[in-house]
């Protein structure tokens, strides 16, 4: 067999390969989208879920899932960055930057299920908070930061050496060549990376079971101060996700129209999902273009 006739097999092994992949993702999107999608309205974003009755909805469930998303994100990104900016410009190769990679690859492979057993230890019975959010994002920080951390390294370690190395000779100091010249080349990479994670965080499900809880008290709409018990900004009530609803809806629902709220939930987070990370890589292309439009 000659190498062009080689080429070409190889070449159709893996477009074949690449197709048995798409139409597995699209017959998946697919079938999740056509049957939720005609679940999809106003009101069934906005109002509450039922208990007996039909027709209920999955307003607090998306607005708990959003609320977790912005507070671990709010977490996970400025420690994500520094651990990120060490490992790449202040760890010195030896025996324990190799441990604190280790454990951060270690952490990263952890199921998420073990993560939300760890959460019940330490942010549910050990503080005494109960099912929280505060519980819930500081699991998922757990969960998330090792992606962020690797995500920020890469970023920092893909900016050319000859601009930090231009910094550094004209007599700016480490931590200012890192603030001013590293960090803003890589915030493109950066900032896709944390959307990239957002949609990840989004969608989990077992690390909130053990510690956000199951259950989402009665709010009050109207009352946004932080510190009251029935305000939805309360961090310290417990809160119920998309992603456990539709766990919960499936598992332990009485309501006639279950499967219909089960097919809407899912399609509402699929599409999330999906937007997040569209969203992700339109934002890189777009700032990558500005950046290089402005060299």
């Amino acid at each position: 067999m000659n190498s062009k006739t080689t080429d070409k097999l190889a070449t159709g092994v893996f477009l074949f390969m690449a197709v048995i992949i798409v139409s597995i993702l699209a017959g998946l999107l697919g079938y999740i989208i056509f049957n939720g999608f005609s679940k999809l309205n106003l009101a069934f974003l906005t109002t509450p879920p039922s208990s007996i009755q039909a027709g209920g909805g999955i307003g607090p469930q998306l607005f708990n899932s959003f609320y977790i998303l912005f507070l671990t994100m709010l977490i996970t990104v400025p420690l994500g960055l520094g651990g990120g900016i060490y490992m790449a410009e202040y760890a010195k190769p030896g025996k324990v930057t190799d441990f604190i990679r280790s454990c951060i690859e270690v952490l990263a492979s952890l199921p998420s299920i073990v993560i939300g057993m760890f959460g019940l230890l330490l942010f549910v019975t050990i503080t005494g908070w109960g099912y929280s959010i505060i519980g819930g994002a500081l699991a998922l920080t757990v969960f998330n930061l090792p992606v962020m951390v690797r995500v920020c390294e890469d970023a920092i370690r893909s900016v050319p050496r000859d601009q930090k190395e231009a910094s550094l000779a004209l007599g700016i100091t480490h931590w200012d060549t890192v603030r001013t010249v590293l960090v803003p080349i890589a915030f493109p990479s950066i900032l896709t990376g944390a959307i990239l994670a957002s949609g990840r965080v989004f969608g989990e499900a077992a690390a909130l079971l053990f510690t956000a809880g199951l259950t989402t008290p009665r709010l009050n709409w109207a009352d946004w101060n932080p510190f009251s018990e029935t305000s939805p900004l309360n961090i310290f009530r417990p809160a119920e996700t998309l992603a456990v609803h539709i766990w919960k809806v499936n598992t332990q629902g009485l309501v006639p129209d279950v499967r219909e709220i089960a097919d809407g939930a899912s399609a509402v987070l699929v599409i999330a999902v999906l937007l997040f990370n569209l969203f992700a890589r339109w934002l890189g292309r777009y700032i990558h273009k500005k950046l290089t439009a402005s060299k």
